[in-house]
This record gives C-alpha cells, sequence and structure tokens, in this order.
C-alpha cells in the first residue's frame, strides 16, 4: 500500500499501482502472493470484495465489510421479519429473470431454446411448480449435450462455470453489504451452514451469461479447454459487462449496488418487483 494505491510488485516487471476505491472484487490467486494487512484493511474499507482462491484456482474463501452501509442494524431487522408472500413474489421475478436468460444464451450459443421461453411465463409467486428444475434438465442438455452433468467437484466445462458462479457471488455479495443487508438471510435458499444464501438467490439470473462465456471457452476445444490465465481473466470480465436498469446504463458490477438495493425496497414495501439488470 502506498497512499490509497494497491501496489502490484513482480519479479522482472515493473510495479504497478491501482488506486483501492476503484477496486471493486481483489481476487488473490496464486499460492506465492504476499500482502499486507494493510491491503485488506484498505478493500474492507473501499467496500471491496476480496476472494481468496484454493489450489484449483477456485474462489474459496470471501471478506466483506461489516460497515458498508449506516443503517445495516435497521435494515437487517427488517430483513429478518420479511413476510413469506414478499419471498414468495421476489423468488418469481428472480426465476422468471433466469430461465429467460437461459433461452437468451440457448440462442446465442446457436441452440434452439425450444419451449424455455413459455416456461418463464408460467412460472407463479414461490415457484410452487419447481419450473426452474424442469427448465434446468432441458437447458443443461441442450447447451453442453446429453451426457453433461452439473457437479461442483468436476473439471473440464465445470471448473468454469464454478469459478465464474463464484467470480459473480462475490460482486453480488458486496452489493448486498452495501444496501444494508445481510447476505446470509435468503429468499429462497436456507441453509445454516451457508452464509450466503441471499447472495446465492441474487445470483440466479446472472447464471446463464456465465455458462454463455463457459461454452465460449470450451465449445472450439471440444470441451477439453482448461482453466488457465486467460479463460479466468474472461470470466472475471463479466463484471464489466454492459447492463441496463431503471433506465441506466451501467457496468454489470455498478449494477449490482441497484439490483440489492431494488430487493431492499421491495422487502421494505417501497415497491413491489425487484429491477434485475439486462445486459444489454
Amino acid at each position: 500500500m502506498d497512499r490509497g494505491q494497491m501496489v502490484v510488485e513482480r519479479s522482472g516487471i515493473d510495479p504497478e499501482a491501482v488506486p483501492v476505491e476503484d477496486i471493486g472484487v481483489l481476487i488473490l490467486d496464486h499460492p506465492g502472493i504476499v500482502h499486507t494487512q494493510g491491503l485488506l484493511a484498505a478493500c474492507i474499507e473501499n467496500n471491496a470484495a476480496v476472494l481468496v482462491c484454493d489450489s484449483k484456482h477456485l474462489p474459496a474463501a470471501m471478506f466483506l465489510p461489516f460497515k458498508a452501509n449506516s443503517l445495516h442494524a435497521k435494515v437487517v431487522a427488517l430483513q429478518s421479519t420479511v413476510s413469506v408472500p414478499i419471498k414468495k413474489r421476489l423468488w418469481k421475478s428472480i426465476v422468471r429473470a433466469k430461465i429467460i436468460g437461459q433461452a437468451e444464451t440457448l440462442r446465442l450459443a446457436g441452440k434452439d431454446p425450444g419451449p424455455v421461453f413459455k416456461f418463464a411465463e408460467r412460472v407463479r409467486s414461490g415457484d410452487p411448480d419447481n419450473i426452474e428444475a424442469q427448465v434446468a434438465r432441458f437447458y443443461w442438455q441442450r447447451l453442453f449435450g446429453p451426457v453433461f452433468r452439473r457437479d461442483r467437484e468436476e473439471k473440464s466445462v465445470n471448473a468454469f462455470l464454478n469459478y465464474g458462479y463464484a467470480v459473480v457471488r462475490g460482486a453480488i455479495a458486496r452489493a448486498i453489504v452495501g444496501a444494508g443487508l445481510h447476505p446470509s438471510l435468503g429468499i429462497h435458499h436456507h441453509n445454516q451452514y451457508n452464509n450466503f444464501c441471499l447472495a446465492d438467490d441474487l445470483l440466479e439470473p446472472f447464471r446463464p451469461i456465465v455458462d454463455l462465456v463457459a461454452y465460449s471457452i470450451v465449445e472450439p476445444e471440444n470441451n477439453a479447454a482448461e482453466l488457465d490465465k486467460e479463460s479466468r481473466r474472461k470470466l472475471l470480465e463479466i463484471l464489466n459487462y454492459t447492463s441496463k436498469i431503471g433506465g441506466r446504463t451501467l457496468p454489470l458490477m455498478s449494477a449490482f449496488q441497484s439490483y440489492a438495493a431494488s430487493i431492499r425496497a421491495v422487502m421494505a414495501g417501497e415497491a413491489m418487483e425487484p429491477e434485475i439488470p439486462a445486459l444489454s
């Protein structure tokens, strides 16, 4: 750290400086990285999420600030008492956005989306018919082939998906904390061992764009591509994709702030539906 700048020093390369205030997500992905306490403290003070990767280059831990919003205690108290009907209404919006995104991903990948668009219209409050799962069975086989199985432990395609989801999840968790919400109090996901249930809920509409980027990497190499530095860079760039929300055009990373704020507004009874960023 040097006067608000993160200084990166590498052997044989001139040092580079990056303003900490410009960092949204910092990913530490090399066993030889050495960092100072001052850097971590500066990231937290500037509401940056810090992801630490494991030996497989997958994010394994995340640091988030405690005080990203001055009304945190008040908002969390509100969040903990949100009614079931409001949660169901939020989940309906999230699932519909995800399914529409899956249909778009199939279309952009040159695959026939078939009935996927129509499935989105069938989602009811709380998705009691589990339309999300019905679409998933069709979607994965249509995108990656009939033998594909979604598995957090598998390599190849799944490694790309796991990395991309973790990066976007970290950015959404950062936005959630910034909105004064607590990432562990979910809308649909509930797991006492998961501290990021709400982040997992809000991640759902953005899984399809990760899927599309992963497809663009592995398909030309017949699913034999490796999760190398260039592939990770492409997945990280998703956060810079242009999106539209509330009549504004913003990088996806910035749009997450408005997204989380809109979720809070629905929870507080100030809005009926959340604003979910749409890629433009």
